[in-house]
Formats: structure tokens, C-alpha cells, sequence
């Protein structure tokens, strides 16, 4: 009986051992499966990545059945991968952000100085401006790089034989010009020849080839030999033609006279072209300033004038030049300008370019203007 008792028990242990054994091994065999499952999606994934540089058609995740193991290495799979995940590098073809736009530039610049001391024994070379001038571009050209002027303005300037006052004017000029915050060239309007000087002809002549350079809309019309004792006399153009040089030295700091105009005068494009520029016909010193004034006033418009104490200007002093006489019919063409102002002036220009040249401060343009009409004889 006993024994009977023993071999049942036996065979009971047997098959619980065994049921843990086929349980162990079902186990086995999941665990297997699952770790062979990650195995195939891995490699399946890899299989892809090595075909995204391929064109054609769309991808699908595989596995190289025929040779048993993944078509490359996992680090490689690794590597090409990364496009799978959110990128946050930038794209090749990004375009950059559009700088934003420059502010205006204010009425009033925030750098200026106010009243200058000016003074003309010190030795001035071109060579020192250019120096003392950086910004200052081919040509005698200058933008402010901080904001947007309302006004491109060209500054005339009749020359001949004045290099010497032309370093001195540039000298000044230069900084005066960019503190303001003005956006302008420089015309050195050269007249070649030792005929009678005709001022108001050469100014025609700066604004015709000023506007062949760029599109002014504002003319400064100032002399060598004028340079501002005060940074606030902004040079640009207002709602009425304006007269700078209100107060010279020369005049003891004072108007001459009401209908004065001459030294250092603006007009924009519109005012110019409504009074027809400047006369042609004063060759010879004096009459043309007051023959514009007149221009001025006949086409309905005022001259406008800055403050007496901010319109001071200093003359550097010099021999009258040759060929550059009293004109003797100044008189007589003033009182005549209301009948001659049609016909004479910029829609009758004459001249001939000789010659065009940039340099680091100005441009230089020499020109022929023909010679004056000969004189009726007294009597």
C-alpha cells in the first residue's frame, strides 16, 4: 500500500515538473518572438532610411530575407535616421530676414553743434579731407547710414581758378553736410577758357548734369568762398526757394538789402523749373542774384530765410578775378527780367561738356559756355 502511496506521488511531481517545463518554455518562446519582432522593425526601418536617397516610388520597410541580416550597419541606420525625427536646423534655401526699414530722418539732426569757429590760416590738403571724411564716397557723394532723408540734394558749385578755396569748402562743407544728415553729391562746375565768367550760366549748367547723374530733387547753389558759421542752417529745401547766406562778414553780419539773394541759395526741382532756372545772359560780375529774386516773385513764390543769428556766414577774402568784371548791363537786364525770363534760362541752355571726373570729394565737371555777346559802343 505503501508503495502503492509513493509511485502516485512520484508521478504526480513528474507531471507538475513537467507542466513547468512546457510553461517555462511558452514563456521562452514569447519573450523569443518579442525580442525578434524588435529585431525585424529596427532593421525593416534601417532598410528604409537606406533607401531615401532613391527616387523612386514611394518607401516601404523591409528586410533581406536572403542573406538573414540587415542590408547595413545599426550605426549607420542611426545616422540616416536623424530625418525622421523633427528638425530644428535650418533649411539650406532659407532666406535671410529683410532688413528693416530705415527710419526717417528727423527735422532737427540730434548731432549738430551750432555756431562754428571758421577760420582760414591753417594749411588744408585734399588729401586731409578725404581723412577726415570716410563716409564720403566717389564723386563727393553721402548717405546717412542710420536713417532715411525726405530730400536728394545736389550741391552746385561755378568754380575757376579757386583750388585753393575749394580745399578750405570741402574742408568744412563736408562734415557740416553729414551732421545734417543730408543725402548729396558735390559739382564742381569748372568753366574752361579765360572768357568773361557767367556764374548764373555755370549753375544752369550743374543742374542739367547733377540730374544726369541721379535723381535730385533739390539744388544747392552756393560759392566757393562762402563757408556757414552755424550747422543749423540745414541745407536742404523748404516749401519757398531759400536764401542761406542771409549775414556775411562782409556785410557786417547784416541783409544788404530786401531783394539780396546771392552767396548760397536753394531750390527744389518744381521751383527751379517754374521760374526756368537762371539767366544766361550776365556774363561778368553782378545782376544775376537779383534777376532771380525777380524770377522769384513774378511766379508767385517768396524767398524764404533762416534766422539772422543761424545765416552767418564767413567769406574768404581774395582778389576779384580776372575776366569776372562789373557787368555794366546788370542794371538795364534786371529791370527787363519780367519780358526776358521766358525765353532765357534753362530751356535755352547752351554748352559743351569737355570733361567728367570723380574724385574721392567731388565730381569735377569742365565745361565751355560760349562767350558773351560784344558790347554795344557808348554814345
Amino acid at each position: 500500500m505503501s508503495r502503492l502511496m509513493l509511485g502516485r506521488t512520484l508521478e504526480r511531481i513528474c507531471k507538475a515538473v513537467l507542466l513547468l517545463c512546457l510553461v517555462h518554455f511558452l514563456i521562452m518562446m514569447i519573450l523569443y518572438f518579442d525580442v525578434y519582432t524588435q529585431r525585424f522593425d529596427i532593421f525593416s526601418r534601417f532598410n528604409n532610411g537606406r533607401g531615401a536617397n532613391s527616387s523612386r516610388g514611394p518607401h516601404h520597410y523591409y528586410y533581406n530575407f536572403s542573406s538573414g541580416r540587415p542590408n547595413t550597419t545599426f550605426a549607420s541606420y542611426l545616422a540616416t535616421a536623424d530625418h525622421l525625427l523633427p528638425s530644428t536646423k535650418p533649411e539650406a534655401n532659407h532666406t535671410p530676414p529683410t532688413p528693416k526699414p530705415l527710419p526717417p530722418c528727423p527735422e532737427v539732426p540730434h548731432g549738430l553743434v551750432g555756431r562754428l569757429l571758421i577760420e582760414f590760416s591753417s594749411q588744408i590738403t585734399l588729401e586731409r579731407v578725404q581723412r577726415e571724411n570716410p563716409n564720403v564716397t566717389e564723386g563727393g557723394k553721402y548717405t546717412p547710414p542710420d536713417c532715411r532723408p525726405k530730400q536728394k540734394v545736389a550741391i552746385i558749385v561755378p568754380f575757376r581758378h579757386r583750388d585753393n578755396h575749394l580745399k578750405y569748402w570741402l574742408h568744412y562743407l563736408h562734415p557740416v553736410l553729414r551732421r545734417q544728415k543730408i543725402d548729396y553729391g558735390i559739382f564742381i562746375i569748372n568753366q574752361l577758357g579765360e572768357d568773361t565768367f557767367n556764374r548764373a550760366k555755370l549753375l544752369n549748367v550743374g543742374y542739367t548734369e547733377a540730374l544726369k547723374d541721379a535723381e535730385y530733387d533739390c539744388f544747392i547753389f552756393s560759392d566757393v568762398d562762402l563757408i556757414p558759421m552755424d550747422d543749423r542752417n540745414l541745407y536742404h529745401c523748404y516749401d519757398q526757394p531759400r536764401h542761406f547766406a542771409i549775414a556775411m562778414d562782409k556785410f557786417g553780419f547784416r541783409l544788404p538789402y530786401a531783394g539780396y539773394f546771392g552767396g548760397v541759395s536753394g531750390l527744389s526741382k518744381k521751383q527751379f523749373l517754374k521760374i526756368n532756372g537762371f539767366p544766361n545772359e550776365y556774363w561778368g560780375w553782378g545782376g544775376e542774384d537779383d534777376d532771380i529774386y525777380n524770377r522769384i516773385t513774378l511766379n508767385g513764390m517768396k524767398v524764404s530765410r533762416p534766422d539772422v543769428r543761424i545765416g552767418r556766414y564767413r567769406m574768404i577774402k581774395h582778389e576779384r578775378d580776372k575776366h569776372n568784371e562789373p557787368n555794366p548791363q546788370r542794371f538795364s537786364k534786371i529791370q527787363n527780367t519780367k519780358n526776358t525770363m521766358r525765353k532765357d534760362g534753362i530751356s535755352s541752355l547752351m554748352y559743351r561738356v569737355v570733361s567728367v571726373k570723380k574724385y574721392p570729394l567731388y565730381t569735377n565737371i569742365s565745361v565751355e559756355i560760349g562767350k558773351p555777346p560784344p558790347r554795344p559802343l557808348k554814345g
